[in-house]
């Protein structure tokens, strides 16, 4: 297949190019983002292959199928950003790669709840310029503490099996508990009762209509004072003005953000040398208490490895006219 890959990093080129050891596809890689501006690089190939931040909107797959383009395969687990329905009255099929590394992400999660609760960034910036003074950098043990996980898929069961490692006493929220949780001893319970009663809360939930702004003034207002708050996995599932208000009056005692709602115009770029004009963002950076990184949840070797070994799988099987596991209906 010809395939257009956007939003293409050096990382990309290495990984799939050397996954792709058959050669049975053509690589144009792009460093442009796919959207409406964009799109007309899609002209001529089979597939577009695309990232979290890529526009796949109702306009965008509109232009893609009139380029010619059959087929967009997502490299990563979340489809939010795609217009499903546009894409079936477009008659594009659309794959996905749905567990790449979950145990990527759910390492991440509890570095980012280790080094927010122990302030190792302010650490390891103040030993750096000679201060040893260890005011500002209280913390508490996490055994004994109760935790909130919401979302037990492949990524919230680790996340909450590592919290049982730790000691702490899990809640978990989902639709479809996971039995070997239960196993574990960690107990499923409403939303409200895990906003109430965790020390900690990490999001590790999709993106839908109903987990849009989980997070918001109102359930903010219901967890304990003080709370940690965690979030690994979509932006939009925290209402980030909100977030501030919680932080400003101590609701929140300390966030940690791998991603963020409105990221596709910041992350993913060095923009060291801009000013960033997103205010809400800005806004964030200057409490101490929280900790922010630039979606590198999933940014391991075997991660990148197996998204590049499930993408080109699902280009083989597109190609060769067989069922392809991975189509998102």
């Amino acid at each position: 297949m010809e395939v257009r890959f956007f939003s293409a990093k050096s990382y990309d080129r290495e990984s799939f190019l050397s996954a792709n050891n058959a050669a049975t596809h053509h690589w144009v890689f792009l460093e442009a983002r796919l959207d409406a501006t964009t799109v007309t690089l899609a002209r001529g190939a089979d597939a577009v292959c695309v990232f979290v931040n890529d526009d796949l909107s109702a306009p965008v797959l509109g232009e893609l199928a009139r380029a010619g383009v059959r087929n967009v395969v997502l490299r990563c687990a979340g489809f939010n950003n795609v217009n499903l329905a546009a894409a079936k009255a477009n008659e594009l099929t659309v794959v996905r790669v749905p567990a790449y590394s979950p145990n990527a992400v759910a390492e991440h999660t509890l570095a980012l709840i280790l080094g927010l609760n122990r302030r190792i960034y302010k650490s390891y910036a103040r030993v750096r310029e000679g201060n040893f003074a260890l005011d500002g950098l209280l913390g508490f043990d996490l055994a004994g503490k109760t935790a909130g996980v919401v979302g037990t898929g492949r990524i919230g069961a680790l996340v909450a099996r590592l919290l049982w490692h730790f000691r702490c006493h899990v809640l978990a929220h989902d639709p479809e508990p996971d039995p070997a949780a239960i196993g574990l001893g960690i107990e499923y319970v409403d939303l409200d009762r895990l906003w109430t009663e965790s020390d900690l809360i990490s999001l590790n939930c999709p993106l839908t209509a109903d987990t849009y702004h989980l997070v918001n003034a109102g359930s903010i207002s219901r967890m304990k004072h003080g709370v940690m708050l965690v979030n690994t996995g979509r932006g939009a599932l925290v209402d980030a003005a909100a977030a501030i208000e919680g932080l400003k009056n101590g609701q929140i005692g300390s966030l940690a953000l791998d991603v963020y709602e409105e990221e596709a115009q910041l992350f993913f770029e060095d923009r060291s040398q801009e000013i960033i004009t997103d205010d809400v963002f800005s806004r964030l950076l200057t409490f101490p208490n929280v900790l922010i990184t630039a979606h590198q949840g999933f940014f391991t070797r075997e991660a990148l490895r197996s998204i590049a070994e499930v993408t080109i799988q699902n280009l083989d099987d597109l190609a060769s006219g067989v069922p392809c596991p991975n189509v998102v209906q």
